[in-house]
């Protein structure tokens, strides 16, 4: 049995995440449903706890008492997480890594690295934009095209090399196609010569985190996309069971 009131304060604070981390009361509203007069109430729990702040133009942003549950709540997905990698692994030969969307940036919070000799990684904490990944592909298509496109203007999306997707209409078009198929590609658009292709991890309804494997453009441009992205889906598929188990019947 779920709880109104807890619900809707964690509406509230993914309505801020969803608006890159700070937001005024009426885009919440907007998001979350919920009436003025309510979320008020809400926020002002959650800014006596420190989960929200408030600035001088009276808008409101996510706070510092997240830094320490988000910290711990990464190292444990993390260590979850490893399992499931290996398994890509075995399966890909690549190194493969777990994604989340943070604001404006993807983060890398876990891998299990190749064993071959030349094999490729992105240190885990690194943040990048995620215009120019597989996994950020992956995180920008379950949103809607409006906040796509919001998140893509603030971010700018900069040219990392040549193959980067840097108009918001192209990408647009890009995160259809990633929709239809179930996964993401980066062709070499974060990194010449690297080929990804990602897969989305569901939770609670939703996409919580991507996961990817990622190796030289020529070995993962010999692998079957499409038998390789049904397996993935398959492994990240229990991983968000894990994350997410369904509710004990009372």
């Amino acid at each position: 049995m779920s709880v109104q009131s807890v619900e809707r304060a964690l509406d509230v604070l993914e309505a801020l995440a969803e608006h890159g981390g700070e937001a005024g009361l009426s885009e919440i509203a907007a998001r979350t449903g919920l009436p003025y007069g309510t979320i008020h109430r809400l926020l002002q729990t959650l800014l006596t706890r420190g989960y929200v702040r408030q600035d001088s133009g009276r808008r409101y942003a996510l706070g510092g008492g997240l830094v320490r549950l988000g910290g711990i709540a990464e190292g444990m997905v993390g260590e979850w997480a490893q399992p499931y990698l290996t398994r890509m692994v075995e399966l890909s030969g690549e190194t493969a890594n777990l994604a989340v969307l943070e604001g404006d940036f993807i983060v890398y919070v876990a891998q299990a690295q190749s064993p071959r000799r030349l094999r490729m990684f992105a240190e885990v904490g690194r943040r990048v934009l995620p215009h120019s990944t597989a996994v950020g592909k992956v995180l920008l298509a379950d949103r809607s095209a409006e906040e796509a496109v919001t998140l893509l203007e603030r971010t700018g999306m900069p040219r990392r090399t040549p193959n980067t997707i840097t108009e918001v209409h192209a990408m647009l078009a890009e995160l259809d196609l990633v929709r239809d198929r179930g996964y993401a590609m980066d062709l070499g658009e974060e990194e010449l010569g690297v080929h990804c292709l990602a897969v989305p991890v569901r939770g609670g309804g939703r996409v919580v985190a991507a996961m990817s494997v990622s190796g030289p453009a020529e070995r993962i441009d010999a692998l079957d996309r499409d038998e390789l992205a049904e397996r993935l889906r398959g492994i990240a598929h229990d991983f968000g069971a894990e994350l997410s188990p369904a509710p004990a019947a009372d």
